[in-house]
């Protein structure tokens, strides 16, 4: 199949395009970009005009709970919450039960994505065996089946033995350990950041010391190791600013930030005990999110990711204390940077897609993808105008824990393109089953 998406105003960084053109597909690949295309014998011309065209955007931190817990996702439901998002692709963590700790349950993914037909799902294999943070996982034959990173995301390697050798050993194949910062004896019993809102409300803290002690830990492991380092939905200053002092030394770390991270923080839980603001790590203090948000913009922050969490409702809707940690956020994330960062001017189109898609294709060892003749056709449509309320109806995803219910927001994207193959086509979910690779 052919398409003419005529008068986009794309924007790549890579090759400096930010300006109106035709682009023309072709199959799997994009055939030509230019000014006053013909379109091709039998194409299908779609007019594009006051819509964005970027590369397609990239989540490398998503849950998608299969196998073991489909009641809350399914990659099926999950790829059709990160397809209505505007992704082409998403990394998936390794919580799952079993745990992603073998080939087998690299490929059972793999597999399971192709035949939904809607996204690439890349799936990020465990460190340790269970995620127990005992025994090194099957990291080469993992490699071999297709993860493209390794983590124990949502726990993190406790022993720093334990994770050196996770490094050493990642760093032979070329591939980037995703590190969740949090020493469990600190954290212990917490379920709200420790400070002025844990206070007030009279919980547990968490606090954010647990979580900066082993950002910088795992920065000197990288330096011992030389294996390249990514650190998992940074939440606190202090955080960022080890990072900042380790690329400045030229060490291989990057870094993620969540929106909710961003837009939300500590001061926004009140006593109403909303459990959609119960994250992991917590929401920090209003002035961790302000260094964030310069973070992501002054390139200190390299990629912005979701940490899609799916919870079912009874797992949310009940006492704080008890409620499980994370929110969905696949299908918000590009609306929120559009509404609160790039429509107001205060983040650049160019900086929107190095965050959402050129860097976490970086940092996950993936091929590029280019708005230029010969590139896989991997693209995402946006339209900055369009207005969007946050409702469960809304949301594909299996799962409705939002932090943004009944919010309205500016800017979606409207169609996803995979290879070529036009996964959604104005806001409309469209599979292609089975011929995805």
């Amino acid at each position: 199949m052919a398409f003419l998406l005529r008068g986009a105003h794309v924007v790549d960084p890579q090759v400096g395009l930010d300006g109106v053109c035709d682009v023309i597909l072709d199959g799997e690949r994009i055939a030509q970009v230019g000014e006053g295309l013909d379109a091709p014998e039998g194409a299908q011309v779609i007019d594009a005009s006051g819509k964005y065209l970027v590369p397609g955007l990239v989540d490398m931190h998503v849950h998608f709970r299969d196998p073991g817990f489909e009641y809350k996702e399914t990659i099926e439901t999950g790829a059709r919450a990160a397809t209505h998002g505007g992704f082409t692709d998403v990394a998936t963590m390794p919580n799952t039960d079993p745990v992603t700790d073998t080939g087998a349950e690299v490929r059972y993914q793999i597999d399971r994505a192709r035949h939904a037909g809607l996204c690439h799902v890349r799936p990020i294999g465990a460190l340790t065996v269970g995620e127990k943070g005992e025994t090194l996982a099957e990291i080469g034959d993992m490699v071999m089946e297709g993860a493209v990173a390794f983590s124990d995301d949502g726990h993190g390697v406790q022993s720093a033995g334990m994770m050196r050798t996770c490094m050493e050993y990642v760093s032979q194949f070329d591939k980037v350990v995703s590190a969740h910062c949090e020493i469990e004896s600190l954290t212990t019993h917490g379920v709200i950041n420790e400070g002025r809102a844990s206070t007030r409300l009279g919980m547990f803290g968490w606090p954010a010391l647990g979580e900066e002690l082993e950002i910088y830990r795992d920065i000197e492991l990288c330096r011992m190791t030389g294996c390249a380092l990514h650190i998992a939905h940074i939440s606190t200053e202090k955080g960022l600013e080890l990072v900042r002092a380790a690329k400045a030394e030229g060490l291989p770390v990057t870094c993620e930030v969540t929106p909710h991270h961003l837009f939300l923080s500590e001061e926004d839980i009140t006593d109403a005990y909303d459990t959609n603001l119960k994250m992991n790590p917590p929401l920090r203090r209003a002035s961790d999110a302000a260094a964030l948000r310069e973070g992501i913009l002054d390139g200190s922050i390299d990629c912005l990711v979701t940490d899609h969490a799916p919870h079912a409702p009874h797992e949310k809707d009940c006492e704080w204390e008890i409620a499980f940690f994370g929110i969905v956020g696949l299908e918000t994330a590009l609306p929120l940077m559009l509404t609160n960062l790039v429509l107001p001017g205060t983040m650049s189109w160019s900086r929107l897609v190095e965050v959402m898609a050129v860097n976490p294709r970086r940092a996950l060892r993936l091929p590029e993808v280019r708005v230029e003749a010969g590139s896989v056709a991997d693209l995402t449509l946006v339209d900055p105008t369009a207005q969007v309320t946050v409702t469960e109806d809304w949301l594909q995803s299996r799962s409705k824990n939002s932090a943004w219910l009944g919010a309205t927001l500016t800017g979606a994207a409207t169609d996803v393109f995979v290879a070529g193959r036009r996964t959604m086509t104005d806001g409309a979910i469209t599979p292609v089953p089975r011929v995805l690779r």
